[in-house]
């Protein structure tokens, strides 16, 4: 949930910068499961207006969220080395999501990039921290 957090709350609209694997596959996973939940929930009460009452917070919560899962994406592919206009390669039928799905999942370049630092590399204030006694 962490993970899912840091996406919503510092990184919203953020598209500069890198996002390491775990952010990207944890908000999908998170986003995921709460879309499916309040799908379910809808289809559970069938054609009432119970459904549809539903409905409205999944299109609410789909398009709340909509740039900050946009955002992860281009950073992930940012994290590769690739420009965010990859992205555009979902436009092309079934192939161009596979390839974004490589792309999601290869490991991120080591070391800096044009696109910024290493999202998994030790900085030095998780240096300072070692050996100070747990408060």
């Amino acid at each position: 949930m962490e993970w899912y957090l840091k996406v919503i709350k510092d990184n919203y609209v953020n598209f500069e910068g890198r996002a390491r694997r775990t952010e990207y596959w944890m908000f999908n996973l998170i986003h995921i499961i709460i879309v499916f939940a309040l799908a379910f929930l809808g289809g559970f009460f069938g054609d009432s207006e119970a459904s549809l009452i539903i409905m409205i917070p999944l299109l609410i919560y789909v398009l709340g969220t909509f740039l900050p899962a946009l955002a992860v994406t281009v950073r992930r592919l940012h994290d590769t080395g690739k420009s965010g206009w990859y992205y555009l390669f979902t436009l092309i039928p079934y192939i161009g999501s596979f390839i974004l799905l490589i792309f999601m999942v290869i490991d991120g370049d080591t070391g800096q990039n044009k696109y910024g630092p290493d999202p998994k590399a030790i900085s030095n204030e998780e240096i300072n921290e070692i050996g100070k006694p747990l408060e």
